[in-house]
């Protein structure tokens, strides 16, 4: 039975319909797929996102804020974004595998994970949560949010970017672990973990969101998973995206990959956090990581789509 850990992102939650029903039906979708990795003989481990749901959340706070009612901060929304969908997945992953004759236990964990709060990310929010918007809505959303940081990305319109620190540690690994090792399916991470700073035996929650990738990342290696597979809107990994030059990668080693990463060729914010996290897995572990389209979950079982990055050189 291989450990493999699956980062979903908040996109493939919530797509133009942010309503509970919407995300519910999305999600019950994305469980049908993932149950195939139990139908294989996988311990499954399920990681998401939630940049749409968490800048959603947020601007709902802001709409009701006031003394009597005052808005929650950052932290307090990632964990309320954190238990909503888990919720979400745990009753939804729990009916797709009665559907296939599988009686196995799911539980979602509410995950802290662990920053630097001299992390540099702090002073350089590079993270997009909440809702695309047009070019000529930005110079109002300014005006409204003087504080709010809006750039372009990845050619999919303007979104707000919050301080994305590091993970250094995941608070639950422990119990994440025992979960696994009991053959229970944990949803875990959620949104890359509530970030928090440990002063003395406190933990202290903090204004940002981490990259669901690298908590992915850190958590595969944390409970020695035999596989990291992050799924995405794309079948893989190219170098030279969108250019006539582009190339598929359907199998490449981490140096190679690195060298692509050095020279700054995936999309900040997009594929290059994704690419980061997989060489960082295969790094610390050996063990292959895979990017791929949801979609393809079945094929990437099989080994036959998605790009897989593995330790040892390999012809690219």
């Amino acid at each position: 039975m291989a450990k493999i850990v699956v980062a979903l992102g908040g996109n493939a939650i919530l797509s133009k319909d942010a309503s509970a029903n919407a995300q519910i039906k999305a999600v019950k979708q994305t469980a049908k797929v993932l149950v195939n990795f139990v139908k294989n003989g996988d311990q499954l481990i399920i990681t998401h996102g939630n940049g749409p749901q968490v800048g959603n959340l947020l601007l709902q706070q802001l709409a009701a804020d006031n003394n009597e009612n005052p808005a929650m901060p950052l932290d307090t929304c990632g964990a309320m974004t954190q238990g909503a969908i888990g919720y979400w997945f745990q009753n939804a992953m729990k009916e797709a595998l009665l559907d296939n004759g599988i009686n196995k236990d799911v539980v979602s964990v509410v995950t802290q994970t662990l920053v630097d709060e001299n992390d540099p990310a702090f002073q350089n929010p590079s993270k997009p949560i909440g809702p695309f918007y047009k070019a000529g809505e930005v110079a109002e959303l300014k005006a409204q949010h003087p504080d709010w940081q809006i750039v372009e990305d990845a050619g999919r319109g303007y979104r707000r970017v919050v301080p994305s620190p590091k993970p250094l540690a995941i608070n639950e690994y422990h119990a994440i672990k025992q979960i696994v090792d009991a053959g229970i399916i944990p949803i875990v991470s959620g949104g890359g973990g509530i970030p928090v700073v440990k002063k003395g035996n406190q933990l202290i929650g903090t204004e940002a969101v981490i990259d669901k990738d690298f908590s992915a990342s850190k958590i595969a290696q944390l409970i020695d998973a035999d596989q990291l597979i992050i799924l995405t809107s794309v079948g893989g990994v190219f170098y030279h995206y969108g250019k006539p030059n582009q190339q598929e990668l359907k199998e490449v080693d981490v140096d190679e990959i690195q060298k692509h990463l050095d020279a700054d060729e995936f999309a900040k914010g997009s594929m290059e956090p994704k690419v980061q996290a997989a060489v960082d897995f295969v790094r610390q572990t050996g063990h292959p990581a895979v990017i791929g389209a949801l979609e393809d979950v079945q094929e990437i079982i099989r080994g036959t789509e998605g790009t897989t990055i593995k330790k040892q050189r390999v012809r690219v």
